[in-house]
Formats: structure tokens, C-alpha cells, sequence
């Protein structure tokens, strides 16, 4: 006889809103037996079959054969999960993985045959239960769809689908929860441990369910916990997707002694574990997502939301009052979100983008209950027209509609397709199918050194799975075309066909890469010799305090492929750029794939590009001409200006001077040879050598500088001996002007400043004189300076 479940007495409301509503929504918490019990209930009230979406493989294995135990006739349960099928020509009631129904309705849009649609776990809000959802209410309205969840606000769900609510409380019973009161330092296995033996003291009865992140925890823990089992006659038993099917049996079956069941997030909803008292909560799970770098599947540990920590708490309620150990603090707990955002917000979405434009629907059409983001729809789509899965109208190619037949991000379906099409289908088929597997990537130990680290994939001994992906990938790949090449060299270019947009180029002990930006190549790569190569996965590492990308597995390639793949990433370009070392502007052409310099070469600016060459050259031409001697010459100006204007002679404006700088700058891409250029030339008026002349000649033949500044008068800087036979001081500017005469002692010291001469000679030289005998005898000072004669320019006074 079955067991009662408290979701059977919530069947008979299921299947009368059906009748009003094509789609309900039930609300019902952990262990009520919905996955169970509702689906075969539909069976008398539909035609055809019914489909029920599982998230995971392993729920939809085991809610099949528990189905299939409380039927009279087995054979109408099967279930289909990605390399596996179980069933008869009489089955009617499917469990299948997500994915499976999303591709059956894309494949034939009226789904043909099924009657009903359930969406179980839908809280979870995975990609492909979002995008069945949001297909079968585009293309599927006269099928019965209900939907299922733990912890999802029903209410809300049911008005966007306009849907009828059903609710089943269950059976709970109180938990006590315990957080820790201070974080533990201690490693997660040894945490497990102490947890554990906390809960199977004597005199404690009930099995012990332990939510770990993963299988490598799960083992870790069961190490830890070994000897404690054999002492206390505990069974441990793990559960996870990956199992043989007689050891996950084992986890889920009552057992003569007091069990441990070590699981994944595999026992939060899908699966309902007999006999646990007792829960123990890591707080962490492997939470689907993506590699920033490639767009391929991974897993990440994460935190898991407060919503995930309720479920795995009531696990120990099932069937009394329970406990359940929380392996973080309260703090810990209240910081959590409520729930995780949904798989669509998140993850990388390329695959589905390519899926239903291979079905000629647009992504922004369909019905989402949260829409994509527009950013990462976008960057899907570039992704897929750089590839050649979608043309520039956005609609799938052929080549689009052959990746879409894989069930690999069609990033490994392009490499695929591409190697079949040069012969070698069954090496480009495990290649892909080694990169679309985590641990693969991961665990790659390549050669030394080599061309290529996925042809180093290929040789690794290759797990049962990878195994079943591949036959899979064979099936359904495009036929062999004819052998052009090696193929090694056709697995390169097969590479290169799925990732164009993650070509780098070597440089010294880094890569640039053609986003833009640099990484290194990791120890575990082989390629080290290549110039350009494909950087297929990375991540981003911290190495003595720094973040930098570490370029994990590459593949080597020959710059004519980029040619021959993606041609529309190649351009040419010239830029001027300032050649800091040579201080010279200089036109460098080059050959880019997007932002990647394949090649460069440099040239004198042609006559055309004279102009954009002057303005960077003027850029860094400060102090050209000499600031010193430009001032100066706008004094001169200036004083002449101001002191003779019917000379014409104008003040000397800045952008006079620039633009005497700018017609010299055309004719030479150099700043020595733009230094070196007479610039004081044409900016000297016609005239201005005679009204402001640069120098003075002196009685005795000497001549001087004269000193101009802008706001000063002109001065003249001389030895009082050379102004001997000078009566009056020298005037420019047709004499409007007298020069400021700096008169020096044989120290060079000054011993006066005048622009009144005579009557320096008159009032003040007799006693400097004087003076100046006393302090240097061996100099002639005669007693009228105004008369007396200067000495020679070439003898020594």
C-alpha cells in the first residue's frame, strides 16, 4: 500500500483548477511527495504524455523508478536525462533534465503527443526551466503546464502567468536551528566531523543529512568522519549526481544501521531522504555560472540564500521534531539574500540565444518571467556573429542551425562543426567534449612545450562521461568533410573558428590580447613558443598581491587563418604617434585583428598628412622657439611699436607666433630639426634692426648687446672704460629712446646705472674714479671720461 503524503489530499484541487486553467501553480514545501504524486494523478485527466522537468539528473532518475514502484503498470515511467533514456513504447509520464524539454519543443514546436507540461523545483530558477516556461506559453497554449515550487512566492508567479494558485502546508514539525557563535577556522572536514558527532551522540536517534558543495567535499568529509563511523557503527553514504545508481539507492534506502548521508544540494528539494532527524548545513553549494573568460559552464562555490538554508533545515522536520547544525554564524546568515537571482540574470546566455534563433524566434519575443538582460542578450549575439552562427539581420545561419544541434556553448559546437568540415569530425567531437568538461580543463598536463593544449586533450585518458558526451556529439554532428590538412593543424584552426574573439599575441613572458589588455600564460600551458595563439580558458590569479589573468589552455596559430576565418576583424590603419626616443612624429601602418597589432611598420608623414603631423609635433614642441629669445623679440617689437608708430610696426601677437611655428612645423616632422629652423625670422618686421637694433657699437669698436624685456627699458651691460669718448649715451627708436647704460668696474660688478651720461661724467664720475684707481692701479683712468679715448677692442686694458 502507498504511503500517505500530505500532497494527496491537495490532488483533487490540482486537477479541478486543470479543468478551469491551463496553467496552476502549487505551492508546496519540501517531502510533501509533489514530484511523485501529482504527475502520474495527471494521466487519467490528459491525452498523450506528461513531461516533468527535473533540474537535476539524479532527481529525475529516482522520482522515475519511485513512480514506477507505486504504479501498477511500471512501463508507463521513463525518464531522459542528457547521455540517458529509460522507458517503453507504452510510457507516458517522462521525468527529464531541463534541457531535454527545452530542445524537444524547439524541435517540434506543437510538442506533438504531450498533454501536460510540470516544471518541478521551478524556485530554483535554472536557464532551461526559465526558457521552457517562457516556450511553452509562447507556442504550446493547449497544454495543461503547472507549475511546482518549494520556497517561490506563489502569488505573484500565478498572477504574471495568469494562473490558478494551489497550496499544500505538508507535514512539518519544529527544528531547532544552531548557528555557531563565532566563525570556525577550522577546514569544512573537520567542521563535518565534530558536527556529526554532536548529533550521533548516544541516546540521539534518526539519520544525519550533511549538505556539502560537492563530490571532492564529499569526500573529504567521509574521510573525516571514518573513523568516528566505525566507532559508533555510523553508515556513511554519499549522494550526488555523478553515482552509480546502486550507490545513490543506497543513500535513499532505509538501512539496518544509523545512517550519514554526505549530499550536494541534490537532497534541498528534489529528492526527499527517509529516516533524517538531523540535518547539518555547510552553507555553501556549487551554484551554476559561467567563465567570464570563454562563456563555458562551471560550477562556483557559493553561498547559499537563506531561502536554500530553510529548506535544508526542514529536512530534518519530516517526520519529528528535529535538529539542524548550521556550520556558519547568525550574522552570517541574516547578511545572505533572501534568494538567489535567477539563472537568466546571470549566466552566460549565447546557447540559448542560438537555440531559439535556429527556430526562427527572437529571444525579446518570448514571454519571460524576468527578461534577459539586454547587455548580455546583446553580447550573446556578437558572440554568435563573429562565429558565423548569426548573420548581420540577427537570423541563424546554416552553420548556426549545425552548432544548434550540439549540445555544447556554441562556442565548442563551432569548433565541432568546423573539424568535421576538414575531416576530422571524431577528433574535433572529443575535443570539445574534453573542454566542455569542467574537471578536464582543470586537470590538463600538457607536454613541455607544444602548439597546442587541446591537442594535448586529446591524448588524456578520457572518464566514462566524457566517453558518453562524445558518442553523443557524433551522433549528431554534421558529416566528414574532405581532409585538407593535418590534424593537428585542422583541430588549431578549429579553435580558432570558435574563439576569434580571444586571439593574443606573445610578448616576452605576457600576451596581448585582442580585447585589449595583457595576461600571462600559465606554468600548466604548453604553449610557450607561439607568437599568436588562442587564449581558450583563463582565470584571474593573485600572484605576490597582484590580479593578473593567467591564460590556463591555448592553442597555437599561423597569422594567415585569421585571413582565412575572420576576415572581417582584419583592417589596416595608419596612425601619427610621437616617437618620444627619436623626438620625431612618425607614421606608423598597421595590420589589426580588432584590437591586436599583427604587424607595424613606420615612415616618414607623406605631404598629406603634414598637417595632423605639425599639430602633434607643436604638441611637443614647448619651448620652441627659445622662450628667451621669442621674449626678447617681442620687447623689441613692443618698444618700437609704442615709440615709432608711424613705422607700421604692430605689437607681436602669440597667434602671429603660432602660426609662423605651424609653417615651419609642415615642412619637417622633427623637433631637433624644427629647433634648428630660423622661427625669429619671418617674425622680425621689416625695419626693426634699424629702430630697435640688437646691438650698440662703442667708441672703441666694442660691440654690445642690447638687453630687452618686456615692461623694462633697453639696457646696455659694458666696462666704464669702453664709454670713454662718449659724451652723450647711445638712443634707439630714431633717439625717442636712451639705452640704460649698466657701467662695470674691471670685477664686472656695476658701479653705475644711468641713461644720463654726461652728466654721469660730470657729477659722479671724479670720485668713482678715484675709487677706481685706488682698486686698480694697472687701468688707465683718465680725468675727463666724456673726452678721453676708449681702448682698443683687441688690447687688453
Amino acid at each position: 500500500m502507498k504511503e500517505v503524503l500530505p500532497i494527496d489530499a491537495a490532488l483533487p484541487e490540482v486537477l479541478e483548477a486543470l479543468e478551469r486553467r491551463s496553467i496552476v501553480v502549487l505551492e508546496a514545501p519540501p517531502g510533501a511527495g509533489k514530484t511523485t504524486r501529482v504527475p502520474p494523478a495527471l494521466l487519467d485527466r490528459v491525452q498523450g504524455e506528461v513531461v516533468v522537468l527535473e533540474p537535476r539528473r539524479l532527481a529525475a532518475r529516482m522520482a522515475a523508478r519511485r513512480v514506477a514502484l507505486e504504479l501498477a503498470d511500471p512501463d508507463l515511467v521513463g525518464w531522459q536525462v542528457r547521455f540517458e533514456q529509460s522507458g517503453s513504447p507504452r510510457t507516458r509520464l517522462w521525468y527529464v533534465t531541463e534541457g531535454i524539454l527545452a530542445r524537444r519543443i524547439l524541435a517540434d514546436p506543437t510538442l506533438r503527443g504531450v498533454g501536460a507540461v510540470v516544471l518541478d523545483e521551478f524556485h530554483e530558477r535554472h536557464l532551461p526551466g526559465d526558457l521552457a516556461l517562457a516556450l511553452a506559453r509562447r507556442l504550446l497554449p493547449r497544454i495543461k503546464l503547472i507549475v511546482m515550487s518549494a520556497t517561490l512566492e506563489a502569488t505573484s508567479l500565478a498572477e504574471h502567468l495568469e494562473a490558478e494558485v494551489v497550496r499544500s502546508e505538508g507535514r512539518r514539525f519544529p527544528v531547532e536551528i544552531e548557528h555557531l557563535e563565532m566563525p570556525d577556522d577550522r577546514r569544512l572536514p573537520q567542521q563535518v566531523g565534530a558536527a556529526v558527532r554532536r548529533l550521533t551522540t548516544p541516546g540521539t536517534a534518526g539519520d544525519v543529512l550533511v549538505f556539502l558543495p560537492g563530490a571532492a567535499e564529499i569526500r573529504q568529509a567521509s574521510e573525516a568522519c571514518a573513523e568516528l563511523a566505525q566507532h559508533r557503527d555510523l553508515l556513511l553514504t554519499p549522494l550526488y549526481g555523478d553515482l552509480p545508481a546502486t550507490e545513490q539507492d543506497r543513500a535513499v534506502t532505509p538501512a539496518s544501521r544509523r545512517k550519514v548521508i554526505l549530499s550536494t544540494n541534490v537532497a534541498e528539494t528534489s529528492i526527499t531522504v527517509p529516516g533524517v532527524t538531523s540535518v547539518v548545513d555547510s552553507g555553501l553549494a556549487r551554484i551554476a555560472s559561467h567563465s567570464p573568460w570563454s562563456g563555458l559552464p562551471a560550477l562556483a562555490v557559493a553561498r547559499i540564500s537563506r531561502a536554500s538554508a530553510a529548506q535544508r533545515a526542514g529536512r530534518a522536520g519530516r517526520l519529528g521534531p528535529g535538529r539542524a547544525l548550521r556550520l556558519y554564524t547568525r550574522h552570517d546568515f541574516d547578511s545572505r539574500p533572501e534568494h538567489h537571482p535567477p539563472e537568466i540574470e546571470r549566466l552566460d546566455l549565447a546557447g540559448t540565444v542560438l537555440e531559439l534563433c535556429a527556430c526562427g524566434l527572437e529571444p525579446e519575443s518570448l514571454p519571460w518571467l524576468d527578461p534577459p538582460p539586454p547587455a548580455a542578450l546583446e553580447l550573446a549575439k556578437e558572440l554568435l556573429r563573429r562565429i558565423g552562427a548569426l548573420d548581420t539581420r540577427g537570423q541563424a545561419t546554416d552553420l548556426g542551425r549545425a552548432c544548434a544541434r550540439l549540445p555544447l556553448h556554441p562556442r565548442l559546437a563551432r569548433l565541432a562543426v568546423e573539424a568535421a568540415s576538414r575531416g576530422y569530425r571524431r577528433d574535433g567531437c572529443t575535443a570539445a567534449a574534453m573542454l566542455n568538461e569542467r574537471e578536464a580543463r582543470r586537470s590538463a598536463t600538457p607536454a613541455p612545450t607544444g602548439p597546442s593544449d587541446v591537442l594535448d586533450l586529446l591524448d588524456q585518458r578520457r572518464s566514462a562521461h566524457i566517453e558518453q558526451a562524445r558518442a553523443q556529439l557524433l551522433r549528431l554532428a554534421p558529416p566528414d568533410g574532405p581532409a585538407a590538412s593535418s590534424r593537428d593543424e585542422a583541430i588549431r584552426i578549429s579553435v580558432l573558428a570558435g574563439f576569434p574573439d580571444r586571439v593574443a599575441k606573445r610578448r616576452g613572458e605576457e600576451v596581448l590580447l585582442a580585447s585589449g589588455g595583457a595576461a600571462q600564460l600559465a606554468p600548466e600551458s604548453a604553449v610557450r613558443e607561439a607568437d599568436l595563439l588562442v587564449a581558450v580558458d583563463a582565470e584571474e590569479r593573485r600572484t605576490r598581491g597582484r590580479s593578473r589573468v593567467a591564460v590556463r589552455i591555448a592553442s597555437a596559430i599561423e597569422p594567415e587563418w585569421l585571413l582565412d576565418l575572420h576576415p572581417d576583424a582584419l583592417r589596416e590603419e595608419t596612425e601619427l604617434i610621437w616617437e618620444p626616443a627619436r623626438e620625431r612624429v612618425e607614421a606608423a601602418s598597421r595590420l589589426l585583428y580588432d584590437r591586436l597589432v599583427l604587424e607595424e611598420t613606420r615612415r616618414r608623414p607623406s605631404p598629406e598628412e603634414a598637417a595632423a603631423a605639425a599639430r602633434i609635433l607643436l604638441d611637443h614642441a614647448a619651448g620652441t622657439p627659445d622662450g628667451a629669445q621669442l621674449s626678447r623679440l617681442k620687447a623689441r617689437i613692443a618698444l618700437a611699436a609704442g615709440h615709432c608708430p608711424e613705422s607700421g610696426i604692430e605689437p607681436l601677437s602669440d597667434a602671429r607666433v603660432r602660426a609662423v611655428l605651424e609653417h615651419e612645423a609642415l615642412r619637417t616632422a622633427s623637433l631637433r630639426e624644427l629647433r634648428e629652423a630660423d622661427l625669429l625670422g619671418p617674425l622680425t618686421p621689416n625695419g626693426l634692426d634699424r629702430l630697435a637694433p640688437e646691438t650698440v657699437v662703442l667708441p672703441g669698436g666694442r660691440k654690445v648687446q642690447i638687453e630687452y624685456a618686456e615692461g623694462q627699458p633697453p639696457a646696455v651691460r659694458s666696462r666704464m672704460q669702453d664709454f670713454f669718448g662718449l659724451a652723450r649715451g647711445p638712443s634707439i627708436c630714431n633717439g625717442r629712446v636712451p639705452l640704460t647704460l649698466h657701467l662695470l668696474a674691471p670685477s664686472g660688478r656695476a658701479q653705475q646705472v644711468t641713461q644720463d651720461l654726461a652728466g654721469f661724467w660730470e657729477r659722479h664720475y671724479p670720485a668713482i674714479r678715484r675709487e677706481l684707481m685706488r682698486r686698480y692701479p694697472k687701468h688707465a683712468w683718465p680725468e675727463n671720461g666724456a673726452t678721453a679715448s676708449p681702448p682698443s677692442v683687441n688690447r687688453r686694458p
